[in-house]
């Protein structure tokens, strides 16, 4: 149902079955699968793609330019998978030439209500973002992350899957996977425990984690040797490949 009110680009693409609110703005160039469900007040511009089954609440601001002093107007885009669901007064700004042109977010997050996405971030699935999270650009956030309400990330960081950050965390650095952090400064404060046995981890790959955890944390050693020592067990523990992964990709370093 579309609310009569609700004011629609011609060039939009519209499921049949997707819900608008009353005075909602739908730009041009946005396309909504099935299912979705756009609050009232919503604006959602640009070339912007939204998948099925999301749920978009009052005031949200979606797809709109990036707030970025370089942007001069060109083509930029936005991609929303399916089963999000995107709270009150949340933003989001489509990409940038400087990077891949857009900005990507998976299936299944949760972005409470005031959280802001940047341009060029790429948040991966099952991601929550509590209330006024927010992201710089080109911030890249793997599955799984929570970050806490108020928390910030510097532009340009990378947040590994299964992380987790407390309430009002400043994150100027690279996040490992399964890492806890927190504080102000913020450091990191052990592995996501909970997170894990919530997700089905094994209590031997728990324990897996913790040891690795402690190569690279409490042993003294430097990352790139730390880095070696963890890599050489990823081969007999599948658990601690994405970790290793992530510290070869890593272009800011490590909150450590």
């Amino acid at each position: 149902m579309i609310h009569s009110s609700a004011i629609i680009d011609a060039t939009s693409n519209i499921a049949d079955n997707v819900t608008i609110g009353a005075y909602t703005v739908i730009g041009a160039n946005v396309s909504i699968d099935e299912g979705t469900v756009i609050g009232p007040h919503v604006t959602i511009n640009g070339t912007t793609t939204i998948g099925k089954n999301n749920h978009i609440y009052q005031f949200a601001s979606v797809g709109e330019d990036p707030q970025d002093k370089k942007y001069a107007g060109e083509k930029s885009f936005l991609e929303i998978g399916d089963e999000n669901i995107i709270r009150e007064f949340t933003t989001i700004n489509r990409g940038t030439i400087q990077d891949k042109n857009t900005t990507s977010i998976g299936d299944r997050n949760l972005l409470m209500a005031y959280s802001h996405v940047a341009h060029d971030c790429v948040i991966a699935n099952e991601v929550i973002l509590a209330n006024a999270a927010s992201l710089g650009g080109h911030v890249h956030i793997g599955s799984s992350v929570i970050l806490g309400g108020f928390s910030i990330v510097h532009q340009f960081c990378q947040l590994g899957e299964h992380s987790f950050s407390a309430m009002g965390s400043a994150i100027t650095k690279d996040v490992p996977p399964y890492v806890m952090v927190g504080g102000r400064p913020t450091q990191p404060h052990g592995i996501n425990v909970v997170g894990l046995e919530r997700r089905g981890f094994s209590k031997q790959a728990i324990l897996e984690v913790k040891r690795a955890y402690k190569i690279l944390y409490k042993s003294g050693l430097k990352l790139s040797v730390a880095s070696e020592q963890l890599e050489e067990k990823a081969e007999k523990i599948p658990e601690l490949q994405a970790m290793v992964a992530f510290l070869k990709s890593s272009n800011r370093s490590i909150l450590r």
